[in-house]
């Protein structure tokens, strides 16, 4: 019996749905307006595309869900967890209080349960001082009822993460054993600060992660639809609705990664640029093996510099909703503002009031959607330099991501990629593939599940062999709780970098596991 999965991914613009078969092909697909609630938008793209497949419900067994929620809850800085913020660094990190960097507005929400509690380890596993388990205890206790959450970091957990163990136990000790509780070395990478952001982040966003897996799978059960759960990491991977309460961060980012997993798919190409126009933004990444390519810097999500892993993207001001601001002189702007999801209201081809990127493309014949008879009186040599002028912006953003000068084959996704030319400088050719516009959908669909690791080894205690398969077990364990079958998960990723400014002859090796979704 053939069995069938569901795809949702939500955009600032679009809420896009497709549902594929046992072949991963298509079987129905619709765009939907993005409603300022998200969930809402959600359940009518569900539902959209449940009434336009003539499919037995039962039969579909999984349901993936690449969502903004989490990334809207810290722009927005709205319902977002009471937390305490445990850093285990006394005597050493008490020159540098966490938070520090923050923006003032999470500085205060976050400051009033702060503790730096004596502890860590140094870079080869070595303890700085004995944890001082008896200060956690009396700060867990004075939090009875004020908070939600928790996040530890100790200093080189990534090396050593027996003391955030502890300091957890602690607050199951106090809280009850499903009290949530954040360590850093699930989340971030060796820098302590940008860690300790990310996993206070991670602490912070549970309580939305929650709503938004519950929510998910009640619109679910209300089409009659029991399939699995699962949801969009910004790996362009999947992890299982446990998964994604305790690591919320991970779903931030996952739009765009489901994009460029879904480019690979549809083009069947494994090293390209994907150029993914949306409404508002366009956002350019690297295929790398079929996987996205991760950020190599540290990154800012909302203010907050962290430095667990994300996609390395750039983004640019310029979508189908993009605002053309035309001067009495002749002088034009492009954005930064757009109409958004309102394109079809605002847009002049639509019967709107407002100059768009759309209705420039329309006018000059790039683009044949909506009614080109509203936009025949618009001057078509000022037209002509707009259009070049947003082409040129993308085209300079591609050639920001690639690595050297010799030409990539560029995928081009998204609704809005029907405005742009068939040949980009810097392009060995522009692909444009079937299903295009709801490719993001589609690469949730056919994400299979990973896990990762990545630590500090010092190999005169441990053999570099030794220390890959340590990492590598550690990276296959971390997939299979994030829901991958045991028996399909395979190494795609290994990195090993020698530390020189570090002594002991250490290393950083990170290792990526991926499998099937377990059924």
């Amino acid at each position: 019996m053939a069995d069938y999965r569901i795809g949702i991914d939500v955009g600032g613009t679009h809420t896009d749905a497709v549902i594929l078969d046992e072949n991963d092909h298509v079987v129905a697909e619709v765009k939907t307006a993005t409603t300022e609630d998200v969930t809402t938008g959600i359940e009518r793209a569900l539902n959209a595309v449940l009434k336009s497949a003539s499919i037995d419900r039962a039969r579909i067994q999984y349901a993936m869900l690449g969502t903004t929620h989490c990334t809207n809850a810290i722009v927005e800085r709205k319902r977002l967890n009471r937390i305490a913020i445990v850093r285990i660094g006394a005597p050493a990190t008490l020159a540098v209080e966490p938070l520090t960097g923050m923006p003032d507005d999470l500085k205060a929400m976050f400051s009033s349960h702060v503790l730096i509690a004596k502890g860590g380890h140094e870079f080869d596993g070595r303890e700085i001082a004995p944890l001082d388990t008896e200060s956690i205890y009396r700060f867990a206790e004075s939090l009875k009822g004020k908070i939600d959450a928790a996040a530890i970091t100790s200093v080189f957990s990534p090396v050593s993460r027996h003391h955030e163990e502890r300091a957890a136990a602690v607050f199951k000790d106090v809280f009850g054993e499903d009290f949530p509780v954040s360590l850093s070395h699930h989340i971030g990478s060796i820098g302590l600060l940008e860690r300790e952001n990310a996993t206070i982040l991670n602490a912070a966003l549970i309580g939305v992660a929650k709503q938004t897996v519950q929510g998910f799978e009640a619109a679910l059960r209300k089409e009659g639809v029991s399939a699995r759960a699962f949801f969009g990491q910004n790996d362009g991977t999947l992890m299982s609705a446990d998964y994604a309460i305790q690591y919320p961060i991970f779903m931030i980012a996952c739009g765009p990664t489901n994009s460029l997993r879904g480019a690979s798919y549809l083009t069947e190409l494994e090293d390209a640029v994907v150029v993914d126009v949306g409404g508002t933004t366009t956002d350019i990444g690297v295929i790398a093996k079929g996987f996205p390519r991760e950020s190599a810097v540290s990154v800012e999500i909302g203010g907050v510099r962290t430095n667990f892993r994300m996609p390395d993207l750039v983004s640019v001001g310029i979508g189908g909703g993009t605002v053309v601001h035309i001067e009495t002189d002749g002088r034009f702007a492009l954005g930064p503002d757009s109409v958004g999801y309102r394109l079809t209201e605002k847009a002049l081809v639509f019967g709107g009031d407002t100059l768009t990127f759309t209705d420039v493309a329309v006018a000059l014949g790039r683009a044949s959607i909506g009614d080109p008879a509203r936009v025949k009186h618009l001057d078509r040599a000022l037209l002509e330099t707009i259009y070049q002028t947003a082409v040129e912006t993308i085209e300079t953003a591609i050639d920001r991501m690639k690595v050297n000068d010799a030409f990539v084959p560029v995928i081009l996704t998204g609704g809005g990629s029907l405005l742009l030319p068939d040949d980009l400088k810097g392009a060995s050719r522009v692909v444009r593939p079937a299903h295009y516009n709801v490719a993001n959908a589609i690469g949730a669909a056919i994400a299979q599940v990973s896990g990762e690791i990545e630590r500090v080894y010092s190999l005169e205690k441990t053999p570099r062999s030794a220390a890959l398969e340590d990492a590598k077990r550690q990276a296959i364990a971390n997939a299979i709780q994030a829901g991958a079958r045991p028996d399909t998960c395979q190494i795609v990723d290994v990195e090993d970098v020698p530390l020189a400014y570090l002594p002991g002859n250490a290393t950083r090796i990170k290792v990526k596991a991926a499998g099937d979704l377990i059924g």
